[in-house]
C-alpha cells in the first residue's frame, strides 16, 4: 500500500516522501498513538508520523509536484522513483510534511539534537565554521528554532533569504521600506511588521539586509528604527555588507539598550541566495551565532565565526574586493572571451562565479544577480579600510574606477558583469 501524508490548512509548507520501516528494537512507539516509523527520502531522519496523516503516493504525486516545485522537492521524489525501480514497486512509501510543521508530532530518539549534527571546526585562529551535516536546507531536515524571527529588507538578497526561513519552517515577520514588497511573503506564511521598531519588539532575533552603510544607520537610528524596539535580550543581526566602523558604531547602541548583536555579511548572488547557498561569515556575540544556527542552515550552505564584531566586515570587503578586481581584469586582457573561458574553467582557477559573469557578457544578459552599485561600493569600502591601516590597493582602486565609469553609464541597477560596457564606450 503506498502512502502521502498532506493535513489541514499547511499547504504552504511542502510535503516530503519518506518510506515506512520497522524501528529499531530498542525504540518504543508512542502511547495511545496510531503511528508508523517513516524514514525521509534525501535526510537521515526518521520519525513515527500518525497513521491519519498518511495518503497514497501515487494517486497525489503529480498533484504534490505541481504545488511544490523546489528543486529540493523534485529531488526528494526522483529519489523515489529510483528506490521504486529498484524495488519494484513492493514497498509502502509516503509522501509526508516535513514532522516539524506538526505540533502533536511524536519525534524520534533517533533525531539527534541538532548541536550534534552540526561539524563545529574550530581553527587555531579561533575562527569556527557551521557547515551543514545531515541537517540542512539542501535535503531539507533543518529543526528550526523557536525563536520568533524578524526580517528588515526583502531586496534581491534578503528575499531569498527570506523564502528560505520560511520553507524550513521558522516563524517570520517581515518589515520593507517599499511596503508592497512583503505581499508575496505574507502570502507565504510570513507576518507584517508595520514599522522596523515594531519587528524588533514583537521578535527574538531580528535580522537586516539592506543596500550601503547610511541605509543601515538609518534603519537602526533613524525614526520608527530598530534601536526603538531594542531591550535587554533581543538580537539584532545585520547582514548587509558595511564597513566596519558602521558595524562597530551599530553594535554600541545595540548593546547599549541591553541587545545581543552579530553581524553577519553573505557572499553570493541572487540565485544562491533563493536556493539557500549563501556563505556566512559572522562576528560579534558568540552566543547570537549559536541561536541563530538553524536560520544559517536554512540561509546558506556553510557559516563561519571569526571573531569580535567588525572581522566580518573586514573579511567580507577584502572577498568582495578580490572578485571585483578579478573581473575586471579578466575583461581587460583583450584576449577571446570564449577562450579565455574555456581556458579558466578547466584549470587550477576555475571558478563558477567567472563563468556565470562571462557568460552574461558573452549573452549580453546583465539582469541583476548582483548590483553593480553594490560592488563598486564594496570595492570603494575596502579601498577606504587599506587606507586606515596604510595598506596599498592599487588594484581595486583601478577596479574601482572601471566601475565609477560603469555607474556613469547608467549600469548601477545591472548586474555587476554590466563592468563590461565601460570596457566598450
Amino acid at each position: 500500500r503506498l502512502n502521502i501524508c498532506f493535513r489541514g490548512k499547511l499547504g504552504r509548507y511542502p510535503p516530503w516522501p519518506g518510506k515506512i520501516v520497522s524501528p529499531p528494537k530498542d525504540l518504543k512507539k508512542p502511547r495511545g498513538k496510531k503511528c508508523l516509523f517513516v524514514k525521509f527520502f534525501g535526510t537521515e531522519d526518521h520519525a513515527w508520523i500518525k497513521v491519519e496523516q498518511l495518503k497514497p503516493y501515487h494517486p497525489h504525486k503529480e498533484e504534490m509536484i505541481k504545488i511544490n516545485k523546489g528543486k529540493r522537492f523534485q529531488q526528494a521524489v526522483d529519489a523515489v522513483e529510483e528506490y521504486l525501480k529498484k524495488a519494484k514497486g513492493k514497498d509502502q512509501v509516503s509522501i509526508l510534511f516535513p514532522p516539524w510543521l506538526f505540533h502533536d508530532l511524536i519525534a524520534t530518539s533517533s533525531m539527534e539534537p541538532i548541536t550534534k549534527r552540526l561539524k563545529i571546526i574550530e581553527e587555531d585562529t579561533g575562527s569556527t565554521s557551521i557547515q551543514a551535516a545531515d541537517s540542512t536546507a539542501i535535503n531539507g531536515s533543518i529543526t528550526p528554532t523557536d525563536k520568533r524571527i524578524g526580517f528588515l529588507g526583502l531586496g534581491l538578497m534578503g528575499s531569498g533569504v527570506v523564502s528560505n526561513l520560511l520553507k524550513m519552517g521558522h516563524v517570520v515577520t517581515v518589515w520593507n521600506r517599499t511596503a508592497e514588497k512583503c505581499d508575496l511573503f505574507i502570502q507565504e506564511g510570513a507576518r507584517l511588521g508595520r514599522t522596523a521598531a515594531e519587528v524588533v519588539s514583537m521578535c527574538d532575533i531580528t535580522f537586516s539586509c539592506v543596500s550601503d552603510p547610511k541605509a543601515a544607520r538609518d534603519l537602526v537610528l533613524g525614526p520608527s528604527g530598530v534601536l526603538q524596539g531594542i531591550r535587554p535580550g533581543k538580537c539584532y543581526i545585520e547582514m548587509s555588507t558595511v564597513d566596519p566602523e558602521t558595524i562597530t558604531e551599530l553594535a554600541q547602541v545595540i548593546t547599549s539598550r541591553g541587545g545581543r548583536f552579530l553581524e553577519a555579511p553573505v557572499s553570493g548572488s541572487q540565485q544562491l541566495s533563493n536556493d539557500g547557498m549563501l556563505v556566512i561569515v559572522a562576528a560579534g556575540d558568540r552566543s547570537v551565532y549559536e541561536d541563530c544556527s538553524s536560520c544559517f542552515q536554512a540561509m546558506g550552505k556553510t557559516s563561519f565565526f571569526i571573531g569580535e564584531a567588525g572581522n566580518a566586515a573586514r573579511m567580507m570587503l577584502i572577498l568582495n574586493m578580490v572578485q571585483g578586481k578579478g573581473l575586471t581584469l579578466a575583461q581587460a586582457t583583450g584576449q577571446s572571451q570564449q577562450t579565455f573561458l574555456d581556458i579558466l574553467c578547466h584549470g587550477q582557477m576555475a571558478s563558477t562565479f567567472v563563468d556565470q559573469k562571462c557568460q552574461n557578457i558573452l549573452q549580453g544578459n546583465f539582469k541583476p544577480d548582483y548590483y553593480l552599485k553594490h560592488i563598486q561600493k564594496d570595492l570603494r569600502l575596502a579601498i577606504s579600510m587599506g587606507d586606515s591601516v596604510n595598506h596599498p590597493t592599487p588594484m581595486a582602486a583601478a577596479a574601482n574606477e572601471v566601475y565609477k565609469r560603469a555607474k556613469a553609464l547608467d549600469q548601477s541597477d545591472n548586474d555587476l558583469s554590466a563592468v563590461y560596457r565601460a570596457y566598450i564606450h
